[in-house]
């Protein structure tokens, strides 16, 4: 069994990335596993810890950098975020192709420990649009919103970080095209 592909997933916060996901994992062909990440933020209504997310304190997703535990972590809008090692390895190890959705900074740190990472970065298709979809979840405050869309316009001078920039004008194009970047991906391994 060959071992499966590191395929990282960026984008600014509000682009889609969680609903364009839903439908890559739909898709059997693609053998694709979700990595659950750590997070010290609050859980939100409707989400479940280990599904969406760990959810542990600010002291434990510290212990857990200190241990070397995480592949990549960051702290966004005052919370960390982090990918355990341990969950990605068995999973590729088992012929599945880790998908790890993240931002550009997490994206750095796996592709100096894993430099054979597929590395996919999802754009709107322009600011205004962006920022209608974040109000349009109506879930933060106007400081937290500001935070993103502020950090989204640092990550978009970045994307060369990345082997492919996709446009989520609508999402069955924008999985459509990753789908076919990870089949590609995985005839070459």
């Amino acid at each position: 069994m060959n071992k499966g592909l590191l395929i990282v997933m960026s984008g600014p916060s509000g682009v889609g990335k969680g609903t364009i996901l839903a439908e890559l994992m739909d898709d059997e062909e693609l053998k694709i596993a979700y990595s659950v990440s750590m997070t010290s933020r609050k859980m939100r209504e409707g989400e479940t810890n280990g599904v969406n997310y760990w959810y542990v304190t600010k002291e434990e997703f510290q212990e857990a950098v200190e241990r070397g535990e995480l592949l990549e972590w960051a702290e966004f809008v005052g919370n960390y975020y982090g990918t355990p090692v341990k969950g990605v390895e068995e999973l590729r190890a088992q012929g599945k192709n880790v998908l790890l959705e993240i931002e550009i900074e997490g994206c750095k740190q796996v592709k100096k420990k894993c430099p054979d990472a597929l590395t996919i970065y999802v754009i709107p298709p322009n600011m205004e649009e962006l920022e209608r979809r974040i109000r349009g979840r109506q879930t933060e405050p106007e400081d937290v919103i500001e935070g993103r869309l502020a950090k989204a316009r640092i990550e978009m001078e970045q994307i060369n970080e990345y082997s492919y920039v996709v446009c989520n004008e609508t999402v069955a194009e924008a999985a459509e095209i990753i789908r076919n970047i990870i089949l590609n991906h995985m005839k070459q391994a």
